[in-house]
This record gives structure tokens, C-alpha cells and sequence, in this order.
């Protein structure tokens, strides 16, 4: 089995040639100058290109001592943050965590749903409670609002002098509202830092924190990351799978194919596919130009979606994420009077058939004018996760700066807010 990430492109056959990879070879040069000499748009928020090399061993400690402490602590840890303030670290919680930490672990602030804030505080009657906020500035509406209601919650369920070791932020070193509330109220903090923007975060406090809460191997992740890192270095797209799979989606973007749909085999990884909406559509979503980012858990959505995707317009592409080696097995029984039809299933494992799926989907997709590639990952471990994360988030900038505008701006999102604060009477600064 293969140490790494590999790419398949077979199926992309018909749609993109080897000569429209020669074509757009001199534009992954330049996309790859840019991240390397850091002088494009956007560029002071290159950050995340060395975070795997550069985390500092203090703070993995601190990390691992302070999660530590919040398991002891508490039987439910709440983390609050939206958008990539929360989405890589679920990724990583529901894809890796036991079922027994996955069950202590509430993520809230990524709406305003009363119903579901209401059923949280419910859950929480009765447990031992400690709470991760984390926000750069501290007034991004829902998880500023969601934390307010969780600090008075622990102000009453404590007393409003004993919470300071129940409260970890997670916000910018130097300014803002949560900031100020850390400051003045004694809470622990770790430090977003400058040059990461929030969808590229997973790999600071931000992810980490909540990360091992979980009792994930923090540190594995970090390594898949920075093997990843060393293997995307170079701007041969023969062995840089991460200007490979860029190249190719903007080939296709240009013969016409609007969205891609990430597609899932494991059930497992359904947040992975959330993160990697955010990191797509976030990043390249501007300008007028858009890949529009849409996902599928398959095999359930082949019985709603499989329809559209087989013979609807074709104007699509599909990426298939597919893990080679699951961590457990389930066996198809044999049946004494067969009447289901399955005997020549049985002694199988579920795995396997899973498998004849994915590869007859790639298949009748391809042959129904539906191009698609595959992403192979040897294993779910925090390893071949933390490369995972690395190969999509390098992979975004490269394609960002290929379709020419700046991946790591998000200018449009301030339009409903603006509206939305309007509404809603707050006063002007």
C-alpha cells in the first residue's frame, strides 16, 4: 500500500488532455511563484505554507497540558466558532475521535438556532462543563452571541468567581472583544496568528486545541502536514499532486464544468467535506469566477443525487475522496434459505463491496460525461489527515491564483452582515 497520497486521473480522460495540461503548465508556474516568493494578492496570509515546519514545541505542550486538564475537568467540552474557527477541528474530531470522546465533545456558535441552543444547555444540566471559544476578533455575531449565553450559563452553574479555569479563548494576541474579555476576566488564551487566515487554521490552537480534547495524536497530525509540505515543495506536476488536481479542476472550469462534487465513501468523512467547501468556495469564489463547491456521502446520496449527476446537465465534475484500509470490518453472513438473493455476497466484507461501489460509480459517472478524479488516503489516521488537509489547502491557493484572483480574501461575506446589523439596530462604531 502506498506511504502517501496518490491522485487518480484516468477518468478524467476526454475532458482534460495532456495538452491542456501543457497549455496551463506555464500558469501553475506562476501560481507556484507566487505562494514560494509570497508577491501575490493576499500574500501576508501565507502563513499556513510553513505552520507544520514551524509550531512551536512550547505550545504543542501547552496545547496537550491544557487539553489534558479540560478532559479531568469536564465530561462535555464545548468548543464555539464558526466557519474555519470550528470546521477543521469537527473534521477532525468526528473523522478520529472514539465514540465515547466524540460524545464529550459539543460544537456550538456556527448558527442562531434557538431550537438546537436550547437542546444544548439541556444536555449540559447535568455535566461537568468547560467551553473553548474561539474568535480573532471577538464580535463575529453567532459564536459572540452563543458565548455569552454559555459564560452566563457557567456563571450560574459555578458561581460567577469560579469559572476562570472552565473559560480557554482562543483569539488574536494583541486586540479585540475577546481579547479584552480574556484579558480582564483571567482566562487562559492561545493566539491566532496574523498571517492565518481562519479556513487555513487547523494547524494552529485553533484546530489543535479542540483536536485534542478528543485525545487525538496532535502531534501525528502535524507530521502528515509537514510530509505533505516537503512532498508538494517542488512545481512538477507529475509528483506535486496538489498543482495536478489545481491544474485539472481549472481545465475543467474552462471546457464549462461549474461544480465539483466532492464525494465520500466513509460516513466518517462528511466534515472533511464541510472544511473543504469553506476552503474552496471561500477562496476561489470572487471576482465572477466560481467552481461551486457541492459534496455527496456516497452511497446514500447515489439513491437522490445519482439521478442528476448520471444524466443531468453536464456541467459538473466529481472528486472522490476513498480510504484504502478501513479500521474495521463487517462480514456479509451466509443465509440458510437465501432469500434475500445476497449468498453470493456472503463471506464478503462490507468493505469490500463499498468498494465495488466507489469504483462503479467513478465508472458509469465517467461514461454518462461526468469527468472525475480520486484521492486515495492509505488510512484515517491523524497522519494521513494532517496530509490531507496540507494537499487541499496548498492545492487552493495554486487554483485560486491559476483562475487569477486572491485566495485568501473574503470581501463579499461583510454583504449580509452589514444588512443584517442594520436590521437589527446596532449602533455605528
Amino acid at each position: 500500500m502506498s506511504k502517501g497520497l496518490r491522485l487518480d486521473t484516468r477518468y478524467l480522460q476526454g475532458s482534460v488532455s495532456a495538452e491542456d495540461i501543457e497549455a496551463i503548465l506555464p500558469e501553475v508556474e506562476k501560481a507556484h511563484s507566487l505562494l514560494v516568493n509570497r508577491d501575490g494578492e493576499g500574500s501576508e496570509y501565507l502563513g499556513w505554507m510553513d505552520l507544520p515546519c514551524n509550531i512551536n514545541e512550547d505550545i504543542l505542550k501547552d496545547i496537550e497540558d491544557t487539553a489534558s486538564k479540560m478532559r479531568k475537568n469536564s465530561d462535555a467540552i464545548v468548543v464555539i466558532g464558526i466557519g474555519g474557527s470550528y470546521l477543521g477541528a469537527r473534521a477532525t474530531v468526528e473523522t478520529l475521535a472514539s465514540e465515547e470522546d466524540r460524545r464529550n465533545i459539543f460544537f456550538a456558535g456556527y448558527n442562531m438556532s434557538c431550537v438546537s441552543l436550547s437542546a444544548l444547555l439541556n444536555r449540559l444540566e447535568d455535566k461537568d462543563v468547560s467551553v473553548n471559544v474561539i474568535s480573532k476578533s471577538g464580535t463575529t455575531t453567532e459564536p459572540a452571541i452563543t458565548f455569552r449565553i454559555l459564560e452566563d450559563f457557567l456563571q450560574k452553574k459555578y458561581g460567577p468567581d469560579n469559572i476562570s479555569d472552565r473559560v480557554i479563548c482562543t483569539t488574536d494576541n494583541e486586540k479585540g472583544a475577546l481579547r479584552a474579555i480574556a484579558d480582564k476576566k483571567g482566562y487562559k488564551s492561545f493566539v491566532i496568528p496574523d498571517d492565518v487566515g481562519g479556513r487555513f487554521s487547523v494547524f494552529t490552537p485553533v484546530g489543535l486545541l479542540p483536536i485534542a480534547c478528543a485525545g487525538i495524536n496532535i502531534r501525528e497530525l502535524v507530521e502528515g502536514a509537514l510530509r505533505q509540505r516537503e512532498e508538494n515543495l517542488n512545481c512538477d506536476i507529475s509528483s506535486n499532486i496538489s498543482y495536478m488536481y489545481a491544474a485539472a479542476r481549472n481545465c475543467l472550469y474552462r471546457k464549462g464544468k461549474r461544480i465539483e462534487i466532492l464525494g465520500s465513501f466513509n460516513s466518517k468523512l462528511h466534515y472533511v467535506d464541510e472544511w473543504w467547501k469553506q476552503l474552496f468556495g471561500e477562496s476561489e469564489g470572487k471576482g465572477g469566477h466560481s467552481i461551486f463547491p457541492a459534496s455527496c456521502d456516497f452511497s446514500t446520496d447515489l439513491h437522490s443525487m445519482g439521478q442528476l449527476i448520471q444524466q443531468g446537465e453536464r456541467n459538473l465534475f466529481e472528486t472522490f475522496l476513498v480510504v484504502e484500509k478501513e479500521c474495521s470490518e463487517c462480514e456479509i453472513p451466509v443465509s440458510e434459505d437465501n432469500l434475500d438473493n445476497l449468498n453470493y455476497l456472503a463471506n464478503k466484507q462490507l468493505s469490500y463491496i463499498n468498494r465495488k461501489a466507489y469504483e462503479a460509480t467513478a465508472e458509469a459517472h465517467f461514461e454518462g460525461g461526468v469527468p472525475n478524479s480520486t484521492v486515495f488516503i492509505p488510512e484515517m489516521t491523524p497522519f494521513y489527515l494532517g496530509k490531507l488537509f496540507y494537499f487541499f489547502e496548498k492545492a487552493v491557493g495554486a487554483s485560486a491564483y491559476i483562475a487569477g484572483v486572491n485566495p485568501f480574501n473574503q470581501p463579499g461575506v461583510e454583504a449580509y452582515k452589514n444588512k443584517m446589523f442594520k436590521l437589527l439596530g446596532k449602533p455605528k462604531a
